[in-house]
């Protein structure tokens, strides 16, 4: 369902999904655990909620989809626990309002109808507060820039972008000529993220700082961590069919390496919240990226996403099986 511009049914199916699994896990908390928790007032459900969103998503990051059924490392690698954890909240949150199910209509205690009422009303005010943060960015009117550090934030942006670019220009080679099928995907992969994150980039900067964003001089091109050189570039444009594979891997290794460190950079630092977050997301994708790129899976995929969400650790092999990339593609190595 991956694509630089995904069609609107890839979008609903991709809601669809994740709305049968928060409801299969409310079938759950509801269900199975139901003789415990119909005898909860709404606040100890959402006191309770809570907890079961860091459980229930945790269940899914670190076990259901990486080794259980789905065998997918996609998911741990290229996103962050947090923003799984950020989706159960969402949809724990709305637990409380269970009461007007529990309950025929006009038989809802007058004390648990107050909280789910008051709850409900709050819930509308969050979502349209959301929506219309949303709309409003996507028509340019984003909330001004809101760091302690506006010379490395606007650096970061220029630099993240330039580099971003270049990755794509990379990936998609890798995806028209990658003999690998699964490097192919990851390739094809690394043009959407990037896309669009460059995107955002280019939102934001417009919106915070209401000018074009000026292009990086030759000089910044060569001083950037990973950026490769023309020479670098058009090694991989010549390769052979049969050593493209690992031409391929090797410059977007060395890439990514690069970006690792500029957004480890960019989250530690005292810039818009916003961007640091961003840039954390970026860290933990690329570092995974490359774990996708040498076949990293399993127990190792899940070890691998869980230090990357920590610290920029390119450097350090995962542990574990990983492929490898020779004169003919990509092959099994300890």
């Amino acid at each position: 369902m991956l694509g630089l511009e995904p069609s609107w049914s890839a979008v609903l199916v991709g809601v669809a999904f994740h709305q049968w699994a928060d409801f299969s896990w409310a079938l759950v908390f509801f269900g199975l655990f139901g003789r415990w928790t119909v005898h909860l007032t709404p606040m100890q459900i959402l006191l309770a909620a809570l907890p079961w969103a860091v459980l229930s998503s945790a269940m899914e990051w670190f076990f259901l989809v990486p080794l259980f059924p789905f065998f997918q490392p996609l998911f741990t690698l290229q996103q962050p626990y947090w923003i799984g954890l950020l989706v159960h909240a969402s949809s724990a949150v709305m637990y409380p309002l269970f009461v007007w199910l529990r309950w025929p209509s006009g038989h809802v205690p007058a004390r648990d109808a107050r909280f789910a009422r008051s709850w409900a009303i709050a819930a509308v005010i969050v979502i349209t507060t959301l929506s219309a943060a949303a709309f409003a960015s996507a028509t340019g009117r984003e909330f001004p820039w809101a760091g302690g550090d506006l010379d490395t934030d606007q650096l970061y942006i220029r630099h993240m972008a330039t580099h971003h670019a270049q990755g794509i220009e990379l990936a998609r080679l890798g995806a028209e000529r990658a003999r690998d099928p699964h490097l192919r995907a990851v390739a094809g992969l690394m043009v959407a993220s990037q896309a669009g994150e460059n995107r955002i980039f280019e939102r934001w900067w417009q919106s915070w700082f209401e000018t074009l964003m000026p292009d990086c001089t030759d000089d910044e091109r060569s001083r950037m961590p990973g950026f490769l050189t023309i020479q670098q570039l058009q090694e991989v444009r010549d390769a052979s069919s049969e050593a493209f594979d690992g031409a391929f891997v090797r410059m977007m290794t060395l890439h990514h390496k690069g970006a690792v460190k500029m957004a480890d950079q960019e989250w530690r630092s005292r810039g818009d919240l916003r961007l640091r977050i961003m840039a954390h997301a970026i860290r933990h994708e690329q570092q995974g990226e490359i774990d996708m790129m040498h076949g990293v899976s399993g127990a190792a995929a899940v070890a691998a996403a869980y230090r990357h969400m920590f610290s920029d650790n390119v450097d350090q092999a995962p542990p574990g099986k990983r492929r490898s990339v020779g004169s003919q593609g990509i092959h099994s190595a300890p």
